[in-house]
């Protein structure tokens, strides 16, 4: 499996604490049949966490990348942000501010949990109209998806990519959440399952639990897409593949 979607990089966000939880959440990682993990700090969330790309970035990701091989933990970390979306996203990505997922041009975007919609939906067009290619972080969690799901079937159709997290399925972050992944994913516009893993302690990179989870309901050959084989592609910027996504009554 590939995880596009962990803040395993230590002491830059809420993420890991520090390397001794890097090293421990990568081992963890592995277990659960995890081979590559983006790494994927918070970016540009106003008054938190700045962390765009440069020097300070390159020098944490590098010094863990070091300390995994030391470790001969069989994993690879690959380079990303998780960034929030602002108005001036758009001329932050053109300023290679922002490091795309594994330097593709697919950007892990995330908003306010209470988002206009409408303001989501005009970053998005604007984002992708400066060549970028939006993978929009646990849809799921947001509100406005949870009350019109329909605006997740319009970004699907627009070939903006949704990812969804592991804790959604497995009820972690409350039943509306888990009800509108569980929606999502039977509508075919899910196209990428992830941890976004913050600790070794809870909300963990260990991704066998929520396969085997949803195997009780979808074939290995659909997980392996949603784990795998879409994981695998935005990592080497190429297209995800797409399942016919079933319409919302009412879109």
């Amino acid at each position: 499996m590939i995880d596009i979607h962990a803040h395993i990089l230590p002491g830059i966000d809420d993420g890991a604490e520090d390397l001794y939880d890097t090293l421990e959440m990568a081992q963890m990682a592995v277990d659960s049949g995890v081979d590559k993990i983006i790494a994927t700090p918070h970016c540009n969330i106003p008054g938190m966490y700045g962390n765009y790309f440069g020097k300070e970035y390159i020098d944490k990701y590098e010094s863990v990348v070091r300390a995994i091989r030391e470790e001969n933990i069989p994993i690879e970390i690959l380079p990303g942000m998780e960034v929030f979306s602002t108005e001036d996203l758009p001329d932050l990505i053109v300023d290679h501010k922002i490091m795309p997922l594994n330097q593709s041009r697919y950007i892990l975007m995330e908003f306010s949990f209470d988002e206009d919609p409408e303001f989501a939906d005009l970053i998005l067009k604007r984002v992708a109209a400066v060549g970028a290619k939006p993978v929009i972080a646990h849809a799921e969690r947001y509100e406005f998806i949870q009350d019109y799901p329909q605006i997740a079937y319009r970004w699907y159709k627009r070939g903006y990519v949704i990812q969804a997290n592991k804790g959604s399925f497995l009820g972690r972050f409350g039943s509306m959440a888990k009800r509108t992944a569980d929606s999502l994913l039977r509508h075919n516009l899910i196209m990428v399952i992830a941890s976004d893993a913050h600790s070794p302690l809870q909300r963990t990179p260990y991704m066998l639990d929520v396969y085997d989870e949803l195997s009780r309901e979808y074939s290995e050959k659909h997980l392996d897409v949603l784990f795998q084989y879409n994981p695998a592609r935005i990592c080497d910027n190429r297209e995800v593949l797409r399942l016919e996504p079933v319409p919302y009554s009412g879109r």
